[in-house]
C-alpha cells in the first residue's frame, strides 16, 4: 500500500508524554490530526502510514508561549513599537507567527497587539492554512487609563466603568480571544513606576464583568503588589509579571488556583538588565531604575507561587531588540536555573499546562491517544539538557495537526 500523508507512525522514540511520567521507549501512531496510539502500535493500525525512524530521540508535545507579541518588531525601545506602518507591521506579525512554529511553539496566547486587528487578523490566516504559525488566541491592543499607559501609541485608553465597558465591547467587536489590560508601570518607561498601580477596582471590575459576560478572559500587566491582589478580587484570569507580590497577594493566587494563571516574562527582566546595552540600556541604568530589585523579588514571588501550586507558566515580551523573536526558549532554562523548577516541571509549565491556558486541556499539551498531533521530535532529551530546546537544529521534526511543519526527511 503506498504512504498516505494522513498517517504517520514514529518508531522506537523516547517518549515524552507530559503527564509527568519519565520517558519510555515505544512507537506513536498519528492518523490525520489525532494521536491513536502510544507506545504500542499495532502492525494493522500502522498499514499505509510514513514511518518516521526515531532512533531514540525525544518525542514530546509542541510548546506553549503564555504571553505572545506577534506584533512586537525587534525595537530597541518602547515608541518603536508603534513606528512600523500597518502594511509593514502585518509582514512583521506573519514572520513572527512562522518564528514560533519554526521554534517549536505550536500554542501562543496573545498577550496584546500594537495595532487594533493584526492579532486577530493572523489568528484567521493561521487557521485558514494560508500562514504557517501556532494554535493562537488573539488580542488587542492594551488598555490603560489617562496617564497610565507604557506606549501611547499602542494603547487604547479607558477612564472610569463606563468607558471601560465601551472599550472592553470594541475588542469583543473586532474578534479577539482575550482582554489585556495595563494596570501598572514600567521601569524602562523612566516614568511610570513598576510598583505604582494606576486602574481602580471598579475600573478593573467593570473590564472583568463584561469580558466575562462575552465570553472572553481577562489578561493584565501587573507588576505591583495591589494590582495583583485586584486581579484575583476581580477575577482577571490570566496575570503577567506579578513581581512584587506581598504574601497577602500570594495567599490570594494559592486560593484562586485553580483557575488563575501567573506568566512572569522572566526573560524580559533579566534580558533588559544584563543584555540592552548595545541598545542604549547599559546595565547600571538598569540597576538604577530598579531592575535588580525587581529581579530579585520576581524570582523570590515565583519561587514561593510554585511552592504553592500556583500555575506559573513561561513566555512573555519577546519582541524588542535584547529579546528579539526566535529565542522564546529561554523562558525555560530560567524557569529551571532561577525558579527551582526541575526540567520535567518546566516542560510540564510549557506543554499540559499551556493546553490549560489554552483551554483545551483535554486535547493540547500531551502525547496521548486522542490529543492533536502537535509534535517535536528533539535530537536529545530535554530532561538532562532543558536548553536542547533553544537549539533549532537539534529540532528534526515539527507537526502540528498531524502535518509536519518541519520535516524529519
Amino acid at each position: 500500500m503506498p504512504l498516505t500523508a494522513d498517517k504517520t507512525v514514529f518508531r522506537n522514540v523516547s517518549i515524552l508524554d507530559s503527564t509527568g511520567a519519565l520517558p519510555y521507549r515505544g512507537d506513536v501512531l498519528v492518523d490525520h490530526d489525532r494521536i491513536t496510539a502510544v507506545g504500542t502500535v499495532e502492525p494493522a493500525a500502522a498499514e499505509g502510514a510514513r514511518v518516521v525512524q526515531g532512533r531514540g530521540r525525544t518525542l514530546m508535545s509542541g510548546l506553549c508561549d503564555a504571553h505572545t507579541h506577534f506584533t512586537w518588531n525587534n525595537s530597541a525601545d518602547l515608541d518603536g513599537l508603534a513606528a512600523l506602518p500597518v502594511e509593514e507591521h502585518l509582514l512583521f506579525a506573519v514572520e513572527s507567527a512562522k518564528s514560533y512554529v519554526d521554534s517549536g511553539y505550536t500554542m501562543c496566547l496573545g498577550a496584546a497587539s500594537a495595532k487594533d486587528r493584526l492579532d486577530v487578523v493572523c489568528r484567521d490566516a493561521i487557521n485558514a492554512g494560508r500562514i504557517p504559525g501556532p494554535r493562537y488566541l488573539a488580542n488587542g491592543p492594551e488598555i490603560a487609563v489617562t496617564g497610565g499607559e507604557l506606549v501611547k501609541g499602542i494603547t487604547w485608553f479607558a477612564d472610569g466603568p463606563d468607558e471601560m465597558r465601551k472599550a472592553v465591547r470594541r475588542l469583543v467587536e473586532i474578534g479577539v480571544d482575550q482582554i489585556k489590560l495595563s494596570m501598572t508601570g514600567e521601569e524602562i518607561t523612566g516614568t511610570q513606576r513598576a510598583e505604582d498601580t494606576y486602574m481602580s477596582d471598579e475600573e478593573v471590575a467593570m473590564a472583568v464583568t463584561e469580558a466575562h459576560r462575552r465570553g472572553k478572559r481577562v489578561c493584565a500587566h501587573a507588576r505591583s503588589a495591589e494590582s495583583v491582589k485586584m486581579c484575583v478580587r476581580h477575577g482577571v484570569d490570566i496575570v503577567y509579571h506579578a513581581s512584587f507580590t506581598d504574601e497577602e497577594g500570594m495567599d490570594l493566587l494559592e486560593q484562586a488556583k485553580d483557575w488563575i494563571f501567573v506568566a512572569p516574562g522572566v526573560n524580559w527582566l533579566i534580558a533588559t538588565l544584563y543584555e540592552a546595552a548595545d541598545f542604549g540600556f547599559p546595565q547600571e541604568a538598569a540597576e538604577a531604575v530598579g531592575y535588580k530589585r525587581e529581579l530579585e523579588k520576581a524570582t523570590a514571588a515565583m519561587i514561593e507561587m510554585h511552592r504553592r501550586g500556583i500555575r506559573v507558566l513561561p513566555g512573555g515580551d519577546y519582541g524588542f531588540a535584547w529579546t528579539p523573536h526566535g529565542t522564546y526558549a529561554r523562558d525555560l532554562q530560567h524557569f529551571v536555573e532561577r525558579f527551582g523548577f526541575t526540567p520535567m516541571e518546566a516542560i510540564l509549565a510549557a506543554t499540559a499546562q499551556g493546553g490549560e491556558i489554552m483551554l483545551r486541556p483535554h486535547e493540547l499539551g500531551k502525547v496521548q491517544p486522542g490529543y492533536l498531533a502537535d509534535l517535536l521530535l528533539v535530537d536529545g532529551d530535554p530532561l538532562a539538557d532543558i536548553t536542547v530546546l533553544q537549539d533549532k537544529e537539534k529540532l528534526h521534526g515539527i507537526m502540528k495537526d498531524g502535518r509536519f511543519h518541519k520535516d524529519p526527511a
